[in-house]
C-alpha cells in the first residue's frame, strides 16, 4: 500500500533537505518531480506554495553545497548549507500542520482519499477527507472499521464567521437502507462535544436521507469575567442565571434596590417569553447564596420574575399575633391572615369562596417546623369567624388549642372516629340539601386532620376507612360546606397512603402550606411533584439564622429562666412557601405566637354543628366501621349508615345487659392487669373508674379517651360523667374532662 496524498505532501520535504549533500545541483531535478508529484495528487494551492517554497530554497543549497566540494573548500562549509534546507522542511510542516487544522478539528494522523471533490475549497476539501476516512468511505486507514460504509456527505455547505464555523449535510445511503451514523460518531471524528452535531428527527426524513449540522466551532457561552474583580448583580446575572445553562436562561435583571451585593431586589426579564418553572437550588448555586437568602415573587406578567437577596431574612423577626388580630376573622372573600409574605404583604390563606362553600388546605411541615403553632392559629380563626371545627389528632394532646372544636378525636381510635362524623355530616347535608327549598343556613365546617400519616399511611390499622373517606371528603364536601385542613410530617406520597386522589383534590380545592422537614424528606420533585413548587426542596429551610449558633455559643449560666419566652429570632419557626391555586409558591413565614391563640378566644364556647341525625347520633357513628373488611364498598348513604350505627350500638350495649341486666351493683369480675376491675362492672362501678382515672392523669380528657383508656364503650361512660358532674366531682370544659 503507497503513501497516501496527505503523507506524500507531509514528507517529500524532509526528503528534498536531505539531497544537498548527495545530490548537488540534482536537487533541482528532486524537487520538480516533488512539485509535479504534488500537484498530479491535487494539492490545495496553499500546500503547493508551500512546497514549491521549500524546493527553491533546496535547489540554491545543493547547487551551492557541490560548488564548494569542487573548488576543494572546507566540507563543514558543504555540510552548513544543509541547514537552510532542513529549516525550509520544518517550515513547510508548520505550513501544512497549521492548514490541515485550521478550524481544530484534524486528528493527529489522516489521509486523504483519492477522488476529492473538485472545485472544494480545502476546508471543505478537508471535511469531506475525513468523513470518507472514518465513515463512509471508500478510503479507509489499515486497521479501522468504517462507521457505516456507503453513508456519504452530500450537499456539503459551510458557514464560516469569526467566532463561529459550521458545515450542513445530508446524510445519504442507496435506496432500502437506513442511517445508522450517530451524533457520538460524528463527533469522535471531528473531536468536537456531541452537544454541537445536530441531527434531523428520522420520523421526518426518509430511512436513506438524514439531514445534519455540525458546529466545529463555536463562540463562548458566557462573558468571562476577571477573577477577582468586582462584579455587580447585573454582570452575575448575565454570566451565570441568564446564560443558557443558567437558572433563568435568556432574561436580564433590572436593580430596583442595591443596598450592597447581599442586599438587593430586582426584575427579571425575558424578551417577550415565559420564564416558566425557576428552580430555586439551582438559582441559589448560580449566585452562590444559599436558599434563605433568596425570594422570588411572581409579578403578573409571565415574561417577568421578582427577585430578592438579603443578607439578614426579612422575616427574621417574624410578626406578633397579638399585632394583627383584626385580620385573624375570615374577610368578604373568605380569607384569613396567615403570616407575612417576604415583601412585607400579608400573607392570605382561603378557608372558604363566597357562593361556591368551603375550601380545603394542604399542611406540610415536619418536627419544630412550626406545623402546629399554624394550625391553633387557623383553629383561632375558624372560631372567630363562626366555623365549626371536628379535629382529629391521632398523637393525643398534641394540639394546645383543641378546646376551640365543636368535636374532638384525641388519640388514635378517636381521631378515626371524627373522621366517620365528618362523612356522616357529608352524608346528612347531602341528603338535607336536596331539595331547593332548603336555605344553606348551617355553619360551615372545618374538618382538621393532624398527622395524618398516622391513619392514611400503608401501616395505619385504619388505613383502608380513612383513605376511603378522606378521598370522598376531598371530592364531594366543598360544595356542602365542609372543608378538609390535612396535615402531615413530610410530602412523600406514602404519607397520603399513595392517593393521588387526595393530593390533586386538596390542592384544587384550596391552598398549600410547606413548611421545614427532614433531610431527604422535603423534594417537591418526582412522583412528589407539586404544580407551582417546583424546585422546592424543604429540607433545605434551616432551622436556624444564619449567624444564630455564634450566639447560642455565647453561654448564660445564670440559671434555667422559666419565664422566658421564645423569640423570633431564636429559630425559624414558621418559615416556609404559601401556594394558592394558579400562582407560584412565595415564602412566607406564619404568625408568631407571642400569646397563645385559645386564650384570645375570650371565654366562649366552640362554634356547634346543626341538630341533626348525624350529629344526634354522633356517639355510635364514631364507633361503626363504614367500609367492609376488604376495605372496600364504602357506605354510600346516611339511611344505611344509620342503620348500621345502631346495630353497633346494640352489639355494644349487649355484654353489660347480659351481666347486669338490673343495673344493680354487681360482683366485679376478673382482674385487669393493676387491680382494676373488667370492663363488665355495673354502672356504679364505672365511676370510682372514672375519677381515679382523671386523678391520675390530672390532664383533661375527652369521654372518649376515658373509654378507651378504661375499655368501656363510650356509650356507658358519658351518662356516669354527667352524673358525676351533677356531683360536683368532676368539670366538663369545651368537652374536656378533668378532677374537680
Amino acid at each position: 500500500m503507497g503513501p497516501t496524498r496527505a503523507q506524500f505532501i507531509q514528507y517529500a520535504p524532509a526528503a528534498l533537505a536531505v539531497v544537498p549533500l548527495a545530490a548537488g545541483p540534482w536537487s533541482a531535478l528532486a524537487a520538480a518531480a516533488a512539485g509535479a508529484g504534488a500537484w498530479a495528487v491535487g494539492a490545495s494551492a496553499p500546500a503547493l506554495r508551500s512546497l514549491i517554497a521549500c524546493g527553491l530554497t533546496t535547489t540554491g543549497c545543493g547547487i551551492a553545497a557541490s560548488e564548494a566540494l569542487a573548488a576543494g573548500m572546507n566540507p563543514m562549509i558543504a555540510l552548513g548549507l544543509a541547514v537552510p534546507a532542513g529549516a525550509a522542511a520544518l517550515a513547510h510542516h508548520r505550513n501544512l500542520a497549521g492548514h490541515l487544522s485550521a478550524p481544530a478539528l484534524v486528528p493527529a494522523t489522516t489521509s486523504t482519499p483519492t477522488g476529492a471533490a473538485t472545485g472544494q475549497t480545502s476546508q471543505a476539501q478537508l471535511i469531506t477527507a475525513w468523513w470518507r476516512e472514518y465513515i463512509s468511505g471508500p478510503t479507509q486507514t489499515e486497521g479501522r472499521v468504517l462507521i457505516q460504509a456507503g453513508a456519504n456527505l452530500e450537499h456539503l455547505g459551510l458557514e464560516i464567521d469569526a467566532d463561529h464555523v459550521a458545515f450542513t449535510g445530508i446524510i445519504t445511503l442507496p435506496q432500502g437502507q437506513q442511517v445508522r451514523v450517530k451524533a457520538s460518531d460524528i463527533a469522535s471524528v471531528y473531536q468536537i462535544p456531541v452537544s454541537q452535531v445536530e441531527l434531523g428527527d428520522p420520523k421526518h426524513y426518509a430511512p436513506n436521507a438524514l439531514p445534519v449540522t455540525v458546529h466545529l466551532k463555536v463562540p463562548a457561552e458566557q462573558p468571562q469575567i476577571a477573577a477577582g474583580a468586582p462584579t455587580t448583580p447585573q454582570e452575575l446575572w448575565a454570566a451565570y442565571v441568564g446564560a443558557p445553562e443558567g437558572a433563568m436562561p435568556g432574561t436580564t435583571l433590572t436593580l430596583t434596590r442595591y443596598d450592597g451585593p447581599l442586599d438587593w431586589e430586582g426584575i427579571a426579564t425575558r424578551d417577550r417569553k415565559a420564564i416558566g418553572t425557576v428552580n430555586l437550588q439551582d438559582l441559589a448555586g448560580n449566585l452562590d447564596l444559599e436558599t434563605i437568602q433568596i425570594a422570588l415573587a411572581p409579578g403578573d406578567k409571565p415574561s417577568q420574575m421578582g427577585i430578592r437577596v438579603m443578607r439578614e431574612h426579612a422575616l427574621m423577626h417574624g410578626t406578633m399575633l397579638s399585632t394583627v388580630l383584626d385580620e385573624l376573622s375570615m374577610d368578604s372573600r373568605g380569607y384569613i391572615r396567615a403570616g407575612t409574605y417576604v415583601d412585607g404583604r400579608p400573607a392570605l390563606l382561603p378557608l372558604a369562596q363566597p357562593g361556591s362553600g368551603a375550601r380545603h388546605l394542604y399542611l406540610v411541615g415536619g418536627s419544630r417546623s412550626g406545623k402546629s403553632g399554624l394550625l391553633e392559629q387557623i383553629l383561632l380563626s375558624a372560631h372567630r369567624s363562626g366555623i365549626a371545627v371536628i379535629l382529629a389528632s391521632p398523637q393525643a394532646g398534641t394540639i394546645a388549642g383543641a378546646s376551640l372544636s365543636a368535636y374532638l378525636g384525641d388519640g388514635l381510635d378517636e381521631a378515626m372516629g371524627a373522621l366517620r362524623l365528618a362523612y356522616a355530616m357529608l352524608l346528612d347535608r347531602e341528603a338535607r340539601y336536596r331539595s331547593p327549598a332548603f336555605p344553606f343556613t348551617d355553619p360551615l365546617i372545618l374538618v382538621v386532620i393532624d398527622e395524618a400519616h398516622m391513619l392514611l399511611s400503608a401501616s395505619s390499622p385504619y388505613h383502608d376507612e380513612a383513605k376511603a373517606i378522606v378521598e370522598q371528603l376531598t371530592r364531594r364536601s366543598l360544595k356542602r360546606g365542609i372543608g378538609v385542613v390535612l396535615a402531615t410530617q413530610t410530602p412523600l406520597a406514602e404519607d397520603l397512603g399513595h392517593s393521588t386522589v387526595i393530593r390533586s383534590q386538596l390542592l384544587i380545592g384550596g391552598g398549600a402550606v410547606f413548611l421545614r422537614c427532614a433531610k431527604g424528606q422535603g423534594s417537591l420533585v418526582g412522583t412528589n411533584a407539586v404544580e407551582g413548587a417546583e424546585g422546592i426542596d424543604l429540607s433545605r429551610i434551616p432551622s436556624q439564622w444564619p449567624g444564630q449558633y455564634a450566639k447560642v455559643a455565647d453561654r448564660d449560666m445564670s440559671g434555667l429562666a422559666t419565664e422566658a419566652a421564645a423569640a423570633p429570632e431564636d429559630g425559624t419557626f414558621g418559615l416556609g412557601y404559601l401556594l394558592t391555586p394558579g400562582s407560584q409558591a412565595v415564602q412566607f413565614r406564619s404568625l408568631h405566637l407571642d400569646v397563645p391563640p385559645v386564650s384570645l378566644a375570650g371565654g366562649e364556647r366552640p362554634v356547634g354543628i346543626e341538630d341533626c341525625d348525624a350529629w344526634r347520633e354522633r356517639d355510635a357513628i364514631a364507633q361503626t366501621r363504614m367500609v367492609d373488611k376488604r376495605g372496600k364498598n364504602l357506605i354510600g348513604s346516611l339511611a344505611d349508615l344509620l342503620a348500621a350505627a345502631e346495630a353497633t350500638a346494640s352489639s355494644s350495649q349487649e355484654p353489660a345487659t347480659h351481666h347486669n341486666p338490673a343495673g344493680l351493683h354487681a360482683v366485679p369480675g376478673p382482674a385487669r392487669p393493676g387491680g382494676a376491675p373488667a370492663a363488665s362492672d355495673g354502672q356504679e362501678l364505672i365511676k370510682p373508674r372514672i375519677l381515679e382515672l382523671l386523678q391520675e392523669h390530672s390532664i383533661p380528657m375527652t369521654a372518649e379517651t376515658i373509654a378507651r383508656k378504661l375499655e368501656i364503650p363510650a356509650t356507658r361512660v358519658k351518662p356516669r360523667l354527667s352524673e358525676l358532674k351533677k356531683r360536683g366531682e368532676v368539670t366538663n370544659e369545651n368537652g374536656l374532662w378533668r378532677a374537680a
